[in-house]
């Protein structure tokens, strides 16, 4: 489908932005309507940017399903966009390689650069003639719950990052390198209890022994508050996988008016701070897959 050339990083920047004014942060309940992340035509997640921008879309617009497809990748299932539909779009980086300028360099091909493109998709609420699988009932994206307190147990029991409980503060402590939480029994939920530890475990993978993960003067006195954004984008992304709530907490909350301020002047930074979340959230997934792999070794 061809569509009028558009600023990626602009058109999802501005949509994130009108979420945050309007005091709703898109990857606090995004799984509200759609029970898990979005997903491309074959079942294969989106990742970073596109999970939040996507889920924003579907909130915006009412959507029910969790798929997203090309109008061509309609057709090869059998099926077609209805007419006057809007797109939404799923970005992607390219890479090219800039003209040397000089005879030295050019003997090293010039200089090879990253640029942000996109395509045009569509919810599969907007499509005919799919599969009755790309429209499934909110209940069918329900995990059995002995399932999911096993998964979840498994996912954070493998974190080789140790946690202590009492007090009243959930925090990561980068000095002595630990997790603080409340105890279990002094939140909402015990679903609530994981999704704080998981959002501290994204913290916690920031460690210079770990992820390494530094904002340095692109972010100047913003990097905290950008450090707590990547913190809770990775605890929607945990969230969703595990089916756990990722609502705010009235510390996170408070960042959201410096979150405005850092994509307002930046508007490739939630592109970066997804992508951050991403490694992070990977990171803390091999530790649950390397203690899997241990465990059949042992075994």
């Amino acid at each position: 489908m061809r569509f009028r050339k558009i600023d990626a990083a602009a058109t999802v920047t501005a949509l994130i932005l009108d979420k945050l004014r309007a005091g709703t942060a898109p990857w606090v309940r995004p799984w509200s309507t759609t029970g898990m992340r979005p997903a491309r035509h074959n079942g294969l997640p989106y990742t970073g940017v596109n999970t939040l921008y996507l889920w924003a879309v579907a909130d915006a617009r009412g959507f029910a399903s969790p798929y997203w497809m090309t109008a061509r990748q309609a057709a090869e299932l059998g099926a077609e966009v209805r007419a006057g539909e809007r797109y939404a779009i799923s970005v992607y980086y390219a890479t090219a390689k800039k003209a040397a300028a000089r005879a030295q360099t050019a003997e090293q091909g010039g200089r090879v650069f990253r640029f942000l493109k996109c395509y045009a998709v569509f919810n599969a609420d907007q499509i005919e003639g799919l599969p009755a699988h790309y429209h499934p009932e909110p209940a069918d994206c329900l995990k059995d719950p002995v399932e999911q307190r096993a998964g979840i147990e498994d996912f954070f029991n493998a974190i080789p990052v140790p946690v202590r409980h009492g007090g009243e503060r959930a925090y990561y402590s980068p000095t002595s390198d630990h997790i603080q939480l409340p105890r279990a029994r002094h939140f909402q939920s015990l679903d609530h209890y994981w999704s704080t530890r998981g959002h501290e475990c994204v913290h916690a993978t920031g460690a210079t022994h770990r992820l390494k993960r530094q904002f340095g003067k692109r972010f100047g006195d913003k990097a905290y508050a950008f450090e707590e954004l990547v913190a809770c984008l990775g605890q929607s992304f945990i969230s969703a996988e595990l089916g756990l709530p990722a609502s705010l907490h009235d510390s996170h909350a408070s960042y959201i008016a410096s979150w405005i301020e850092v994509l307002e002047r930046d508007k490739t930074a939630i592109i970066h701070a997804a992508a951050k979340a991403e490694q992070a959230v990977a990171w803390l997934r091999a530790c649950t897959a390397n203690d899997a792999a241990t465990a059949q070794l042992a075994a």
